[in-house]
């Protein structure tokens, strides 16, 4: 078998030789499990059930596939990026309209999931830009329907991003993080669910070409610092994130330091609320994937977010930048 990847950035040394769905890669990293892609690229989805179904209502999304020609309205898509806000993804839509030059700047962008009200997604060209709310339940539910979107539209290898807001460990607020693993509550590099009463471990590792590539087109010119680490995904905001301002609190500052000490110890170097889960699903779909953060402040400074609202939307524009340089590249080659 044959290696598959079409690399964004050239090879070098410090850059893993090939995506973790490569091919050539995929038995090694996913031993006894058939890859979920096809040869030409497009998602081989595994749950055999779906192809029992006349229509397959993708219900949050506010799209089928029956009333919808799905491959005609996103086969062209390469880029799938997912954020919290709906502000943020149309935000982020009108930016790559811009980074990629394409026409109709200017115009106001159609959020294709009016039907359904719960999320937002927009399409430039080649990139799909939707939100998916604040913490894994809400991510993962519109998670997983863009992934069978993108099967039933015949996209051929897209890859997935997450453009996210977190708290930072041990580096100055508004800094980037593009992270190398998920981690969850209990410290563990899984993304843990119980499925029919029985807990079932997924490994949180998002694809590490990718993480790298994005990592090395960082710039000393961008005006902040771009770091590659662990990222903690909280199941909740205030105890689970070791917070002291919550209307909760049952252990001291003392508690708390020591365990955002450790966290630091491990490589962790952000802590925000979804990526344990959206590195498990992308790496079990066989889609490169990844997450790039922005950081609010460093919370072994502090708990609350302190900065004004037009620094912190400044701050927001900057994994923007970060994934655009890349979907750019991509692109460009």
């Amino acid at each position: 078998m044959s290696c598959n990847c079409d690399y964004v950035v050239p090879n070098k040394e410090s850059l893993a030789p090939h995506y973790d769905n490569c091919r050539l890669m995929w038995d090694e990293l996913h031993p006894g499990i058939p890859c979920p892609k096809n040869a030409d690229g497009t998602i081989m989805l595994p749950n055999k059930h779906l192809a029992g179904l006349d229509v397959d209502i993708l219900y949050h999304l506010g799209l089928d596939t029956k009333t919808y020609d799905l491959p005609a309205m996103f086969g062209d898509v390469k880029f799938v990026c997912m954020g919290g806000t709906k502000v943020r993804m149309r935000e982020f839509a009108e930016y790559m309209r811009e980074v990629l030059d394409l026409p109709n700047k200017g115009q106001k962008l159609v959020n294709l999931t009016k039907h359904s009200q719960r999320y937002a997604m927009y399409k430039v060209g080649p990139v799909l830009s939707v939100s998916h709310g604040i913490g894994i339940p809400s991510m993962t539910t519109v998670l997983q329907e863009v992934i069978k979107l993108m099967s039933y539209a015949k996209a051929k290898d897209p890859i997935f991003f997450r453009i996210g807001t977190s708290g930072g460990l041990s580096i100055p607020a508004g800094s980037v993080v593009v992270s190398s693993f998920g981690l969850n509550g209990n410290l563990e590099q899984t993304y843990d669910i119980p499925i029919l009463g029985k807990t079932r471990k997924l490994p949180a590792l998002p694809d590490q070409r990718v993480y790298q590539e994005v990592h090395s087109l960082g710039s000393a010119d961008d005006g902040f610092g771009t770091y590659i680490g662990g990222t903690m995904g909280a199941d909740d905001f205030y105890r689970g994130q070791g917070r002291l301002d919550g209307p909760f609190c049952d252990y001291t500052e003392a508690d708390k330091m020591a365990f955002l000490r450790s966290l630091t110890g491990m490589g962790v170097r952000n802590i925000e609320m979804e990526a344990p889960a959206f590195s498990a699903y992308t790496r079990e779909a066989g889609i490169r994937a990844c997450i790039v953060c922005i950081t609010f402040l460093d919370r072994l400074q502090g708990d609350q977010v302190t900065p004004s609202k037009a620094t912190l939307t400044e701050w927001q524009r900057r994994p923007m930048l970060v994934v655009g340089r890349y979907i750019a590249q991509y692109f460009k080659k």
